[in-house]
């Protein structure tokens, strides 16, 4: 990575309407935009920004996009973390609901339609799908990337291996 610097110019995605092309420049640009940074909070803040701006450039209606970290005061639940969106849940205990369940199961939740998961927890009533992506550090989970779509299916598998991506140099790339 070079020592460039990289600014706001990373959230226009243009008129890009190929998913893969855009998520992918999502991973690229959370990339660049954390070079010699690792604070959590700075990254993940950046991080939303980027997802958020990136669905929405893709006309996808997604609600929420951000991130629940383990709390350091309880490591039984999560706490909120930065997001784009309304105001959200402020804890999470990990196993209930789909962000405790990405958690503790250190697995992507991809659920197509929210009414049909055990346990949901509705932090907002007109999410209808979601996809939550566990941050795992050394074989622990940190966090996790959760967002929110008004639609069913608002989701598929090529948003999880992009998001998986973006999960991974996040892991990567924060000082937990």
């Amino acid at each position: 990575m070079t020592d460039e610097k990289h600014h706001a110019d990373y959230s226009s995605f243009g008129n890009a309407t190929d998913k893969k092309e855009v998520l992918q420049q999502v991973v690229d640009s959370y990339e660049a935009l954390v070079y010699e940074q690792s604070n959590w909070v700075c990254n993940l803040g950046n991080a939303s920004s980027l997802v958020w701006h990136a669905y929405h450039s893709l006309k996808v209606p997604v609600n929420w996009a951000g991130f629940y970290v383990v709390d350091p005061k309880d490591p039984s639940q999560l706490i909120l973390a930065p997001f784009q969106g309304k105001v959200a849940c402020q804890t999470i205990k990990i196993g209930k609901g789909v962000c405790g369940t990405a958690a503790e199961k250190l697995e992507t939740q991809l659920v197509r339609d929210v009414n049909k998961f055990p346990g949901h927890i509705a932090c907002d009533g007109e999410t209808n799908s979601e996809i939550v992506v566990p941050i795992v550090f050394e074989g622990k989970v940190r966090g996790v990337l959760d967002i929110d779509c008004l639609v069913l299916n608002g989701f598929d598998e090529d948003d999880q291996k992009l998001l998986e991506a973006l999960v991974e140099k996040i892991s990567a790339t924060c000082e937990w």
